[in-house]
């Protein structure tokens, strides 16, 4: 299969078990954003939406995904933007260029959840609870 230049999205509740080539599906009930590999090689790609991880942008007829996609788990380890339904091919990053993105990726995520753990088992009253409902509003700033 060649690369993709182009894809479509298509909003959905749930993503079918098959995936068509060209199509980014987009749930925002599981707030992620799920294709084939953009390389050809059939992979299934999810992009996690929030905070931390993909940003999406929907102007009524096209969608853009914040930061690049880097399928650095998969062997072909493609990396592309896709921008205005459109895939953009990015160049190759060495392993250092990619194990500093995950330090990144991590520190972020650290920052913006916290890096405090707590044993449910021994405390479970003293556990944080904030499901998916209060995280959106959280993120909306409705709270």
């Amino acid at each position: 299969m060649p690369r993709q230049t182009q894809l479509t999205p298509e909003f959905v509740e749930l993503v079918p078990s098959e995936l068509k080539e060209g199509v980014l599906y987009v749930s925002m009930i599981y707030a992620s954003a799920i294709h084939k590999c953009c390389c050809g090689c059939g992979e299934k790609v999810v992009t996690p939406l929030g905070p931390t991880d993909w940003k999406l942008t929907f102007d009524g007829e096209s969608i853009s995904l914040h930061p690049s996609v880097g399928n650095w788990s998969l062997p072909c380890q493609s990396h592309y933007w896709i921008q205005e339904n459109k895939v953009r091919w990015a160049p190759r990053m060495s392993r250092q260029q990619i194990e500093a993105g995950r330090a990144t990726d991590r520190l972020e995520r650290e920052r913006f959840y916290g890096t405090q753990r707590i044993d449910p088992v021994s405390a479970p009253s003293e556990v944080p609870r904030r499901g998916f409902r209060s995280k959106v509003r959280a993120l909306l700033r409705l709270d």
